[in-house]
């Protein structure tokens, strides 16, 4: 992440226990504030993140863009694993055809 940010490609251990240390208390307490706003409900959602981060415009949208990867890549695998397991049973019936013949 710090080299991302243009950091050396390595950091000092110092910086990176620093970095660390600030994510681990920004998530910690995003939590908690998430836990709060959805302690009406019993559970979190993502709607209580993206209510948190909504001042924040640069968080916000790439929150949704990545939500939005998340499920393309969820419809692309759901259609690869549906499209195999038609492959394996239409394989599995020319296996039965050809047994069946010899």
């Amino acid at each position: 992440m710090m080299y991302g940010f243009g950091d050396d490609p390595n950091p000092l251990p110092e910086s990176v226990a620093l970095m660390e240390d600030i994510v681990v208390e920004y998530i910690t307490d995003l939590v908690h504030k998430a836990q709060d706003t959805g302690s009406n409900r019993g559970k979190l959602s993502v709607e209580d993140f993206l209510y948190l981060i909504r001042k924040d415009s640069p968080k916000l949208n790439r929150c949704k863009e990545l939500l939005s990867m998340n499920e393309e890549l969820k419809q692309a695998r759901k259609a690869f694993d549906t499209d195999e397991e038609n492959l394996r049973k239409a394989f599995e019936a020319d296996d039965d055809k050809l047994g069946s013949t010899e």
